[in-house]
């Protein structure tokens, strides 16, 4: 398939844009306040997030037609729980660390606006990670666009972990914790624990142990259609789940994890010809020799 045939346009048409900027950087309040005062002048209903204040704004309510991101991948992420699983677009801008998510430069801010509102960026999508831990009749659901992690917390000792893929056991596990990935936080957690880099069209997550006590214990990787299982063996354990780095709760040995691909996949926009391998290779020095 020609690559041109394989590019899709963001041509929806947009009245409504929630901005989310990085808190307590002062660079980052003002240049939300000079992209409000830019797209006002356009005529756009904008939106601050549904916690953050700009002043002139009124916080997010309804869906928006786009999502510009001012910070680093935290805020970014902040972005992406925001929307709770709603198909919308993010416009990443970065204004902190290391800036993977958030690819484009600051300075570039009104370009890529003009670009985005004149229907001449790719929007491109990633997989996103559906969550449930379930309690006898009991279940809490969750969404995650990087990772899952459940690791022993502040307790001393490993923890050990029994994994099926659709109800076939698979493995058990003994370790400081576990992090399930998709192809976008490959390149997070799961690259920092000694896992593999997945390209983002690739459909798949990856399950890497952290710290394991057998030098067997190595990452896996299983196809993303399939529903993944973890519990936590022995009557005193527990372990602390979090999604993208925010703990949503402890798990003992009566909880299942349920993890599979999000029935939603996260959307975000780049210029035409965005190279994946350049960005790993801006921001991980992927090649280059120490």
């Amino acid at each position: 398939m020609p690559v041109s045939s394989r590019i899709k346009l963001f041509k929806e048409k947009v009245r409504r844009v929630v901005i989310v900027y990085r808190r307590g950087t002062p660079a980052a309040t003002s240049l939300a306040k000079e992209v409000a005062a830019w797209l006002k002048e356009r005529k756009l209903q904008v939106f601050s997030h549904p916690t953050q204040k700009i002043p002139g704004l009124k916080r997010m309510s309804g869906k928006p037609d786009l999502v510009v991101v001012l910070g680093g991948d935290g805020t970014y992420l902040e972005a992406v729980r925001m929307l709770d699983g709603e198909r919308v677009p993010l416009l990443g801008f970065n204004m902190g660390g290391l800036g993977f998510l958030t690819v484009h430069r600051s300075q570039d801010v009104f370009e890529m606006l003009e670009l985005a509102l004149d229907g001449r960026l790719e929007v491109k999508s990633r997989s996103m990670l559906s969550v449930t831990v379930r309690n006898g009749g009991k279940s809490q659901e969750f969404a995650a666009l990087n990772d899952l992690v459940i690791e022993r917390g502040a307790s001393s000792h490993l923890v050990y972990f029994s994994l099926t893929v659709d109800r076939l056991p698979i493995t058990a596990i003994k370790a400081d914790g576990l992090i399930v990935a998709t192809p976008t936080g490959s390149t997070a957690y799961n690259l920092a624990a000694g896992g593999p880099i997945l390209h983002p069209e690739v459909d798949a997550l990856v399950v890497t142990p952290i710290c394991p006590h057998s030098l067997t214990s190595r990452p896996l990787i299983f196809p993303d259609q399939r529903r993944l299982q973890f519990s936590v063996l022995g009557s005193k354990n527990r372990a602390v789940l979090t999604l993208d780095g925010i703990k949503k709760a402890t798990v003992g040995p009566s909880d299942e994890v349920w993890v599979q691909r999000h029935g939603c996949d996260h959307l975000f926009l780049r210029k035409v010809g965005h190279n994946y391998f350049s960005l790993l290779k801006e921001k991980l020095k992927l090649g280059e020799r120490a």
